[in-house]
């Protein structure tokens, strides 16, 4: 069941999303030769709870082996494609990618979004994986206007993927957002024949490419969480909030990797 918010509800909505840009920039900004992903995890955790929020990840159960996901934060490098678990052991070396996913509950709405950045200096392979998802993320983005369907921010992401020569990762989705941090529809990130949910106002959707260079299944690693590609190819993901609005698509996240940019030159 969809839940389409009010205007009051989606108020508290982009404030928290808001909220949650502000904290993941600043952990992105962290990125560095040397830093370990446990640090970038207790940076977010911090910043979450100074707030007046909650993590909102910390304990959610994995459904497939029952674990619990132990941190705030996911940190994804390289051939890691989602969930990955911080860690003090996990440093960042010159030249890697991280995924950095992000969620947070306040006032009873939770906010979720990821941003794949480089560790120092990055290969042009790795600048273009990152800058493929993002685009991938930007079409999503346009197509979320009112009367298209779900299908519609997938078939968007397909495309674009496909167009540059890369694969999207086809088990997990994007998703709606609100008092649940997962809530429907889900938001395929290839096309399938049905069409999905009609767009329509109040709906508050987080698109999430997850882009790979091979086009085999992705695999889960021993601890339960972390997702990984099975050839060992790299991976990017990113994701923000978008409302469906009378007006047009609204990115209540506010431009991450746009706050990004200007504060890494």
């Amino acid at each position: 069941m969809i839940a389409l918010k009010t205007e009051r509800e989606l108020a508290v909505v982009e404030e928290n999303a808001q909220l949650l840009a502000e904290i993941l920039v600043e952990v992105a900004l962290r990125v560095e030769p040397g830093v370990t992903t446990g640090e970038l995890n207790r940076l977010a955790e911090r910043r979450i709870r100074a707030a007046g929020a909650e993590p909102a990840f910390i304990g959610r159960v994995d459904l497939e082996t029952g674990r619990r996901y132990p941190a705030a934060l996911c940190t994804s490098v390289n051939e890691e494609v989602v969930h990955g678990i911080p860690s003090d052991r996990r440093v960042l070396e010159e030249g890697d990618v991280i995924s950095l996913d992000l969620g947070l509950r306040r006032a009873g709405y939770y906010a979720d979004a990821a941003v794949t950045v480089g560790v120092g200096r990055i290969s042009p392979d790795a600048e273009r994986l990152v800058d493929v998802a993002r685009g991938a993320l930007q079409a999503a983005i346009r197509a979320a206007t009112l009367g298209n369907r779900v299908s519609d921010l997938s078939r968007a992401i397909e495309e674009h993927v496909h167009r540059h020569g890369f694969y999207v990762v086809r088990e997990y989705v994007g998703h709606g957002i609100g008092q649940q941090l997962w809530e429907d529809p889900q938001i395929p990130n290839f096309f399938a024949s049905g069409g999905g949910a009609v767009l329509r106002e109040g709906m508050v959707l987080c698109p999430e490419p997850m882009v790979k260079g091979d086009d085999l299944p992705v695999r889960k690693l021993d601890d339960g969480w972390t997702v990984v590609t099975a050839s060992g190819s790299w991976a990017a993901h990113c994701e923000e909030m978008v409302a469906v609005t009378a007006g047009g698509p609204r990115v209540l996240t506010g431009g991450i990797w746009e706050a990004i940019c200007r504060r890494r030159t």
